[in-house]
C-alpha cells in the first residue's frame, strides 16, 4: 500500500502482514512502515525507485513486520547505495541484523542506523512530525502534518510595486501589514489558499483502549487487524 501525499485520502485495512509507504510531496524521500516479505515489489507496481527509501519504521518484532528486513537491506547493497539509512524499531532488532549479516556473511556498503523506539516525537522533518506510543510492547503511530503555504503570486507582488526583501516570506505566511497612512498590506491577496494538514493514525493492535479511541477523534485512521 502507499499513500502518495498526506492530505490525500486514506484507507482503513483489516488486513494482517501489510507493509505501506509514504511518499512525502516536493521530496524523493519514501518511508516505509513495516517490511513484510515481498515488499519491494510495492516500488515495481509503483514505479518507485528502491533507492529513495530513506526510513523504515518497525512497529514490532514479529516475524510479519521483518520478514521481508534483510532481503531489502541486501537489495539495497547491490544497488551500489552510499546514502545512510535510517531504521525506527524496538530495541532488539539490531541482534536480529548483526546474526542476518553474520549467517549472510554480508556487510553493507552504507551507513545503517538503528533509531531505538520511545513513547513520544521520533521523526520531525520536512513539516511531518511522527509520534510513537507504547501500546502493550507494540508501536503505534501518529503521523501529522503541518498546513502549507499557498503559492506566492510573484508577478503580483511586483506589480503593486513591491520589491523583493524578506516581506515576501512574510506575505506568504499570510501576515498582514498596517502602514501609518492606514493602508493594509494582506498576505492573504498574494498567495492562493493554504493546503490544510492532516493526521493519520497507525495502529497495529487488534485491541485498542478507550484512551486511544479518544486521541485519535476526527483524524484518518488505519487499523492493521
Amino acid at each position: 500500500m502507499i499513500l502518495r501525499y498526506l492530505n490525500f485520502n486514506t484507507y482503513i485495512l483489516k488486513s494482517p502482514n501489510i507493509s505501506f509507504l509514504i511518499k512525502l510531496p516536493t521530496i524523493k524521500d519514501i518511508w516505509v512502515f513495516s517490511c513484510i516479505e515481498g515488499s519491494q515489489f510495492n516500488f515495481l507496481k509503483q514505479s518507485f525507485k528502491i533507492n529513495n527509501i530513506s526510513k523504515i519504521i518497525i512497529p514490532n518484532l514479529h516475524i510479519s513486520n521483518i520478514s521481508g528486513l534483510l532481503g531489502l537491506l541486501s537489495t539495497l547493497n547491490l544497488t551500489g547505495r552510499t546514502k545512510s539509512l535510517h531504521i525506527y524499531a524496538p530495541i532488539d532488532l539490531q541482534y536480529y541484523l548483526d546474526l542476518g549479516k553474520k549467517y549472510s556473511k554480508t556487510n553493507f556498503s552504507y551507513m545503517l542506523y538503528i533509531h531505538v523506539l520511545k513513547t513520544g516525537l521520533i521523526i520531525n522533518q520536512y513539516s511531518c512530525r511522527i509520534y510513537a506510543l507504547n501500546c502493550h510492547g507494540c508501536y503505534e503511530f501518529f503521523i501529522i502534518q503541518s498546513e502549507q503555504h499557498g503559492t506566492f503570486y510573484l508577478d503580483k507582488a511586483r506589480n503593486n510595486y513591491l520589491l523583493p526583501s524578506p516581506l515576501y516570506g512574510k506575505l506568504k505566511k499570510g501576515l498582514s501589514f498596517l502602514f501609518l497612512d492606514g493602508f493594509i498590506l494582506s498576505g492573504s491577496n498574494f498567495t492562493s489558499c493554504n493546503a490544510l494538514g492532516s493526521q493519520i493514525s497507525c495502529l497495529f493492535s487488534s485491541f485498542y483502549s478507550r484512551r486511544a479511541f479518544e486521541s485519535i477523534n476526527n483524524t484518518r485512521l488505519i487499523l492493521f487487524m
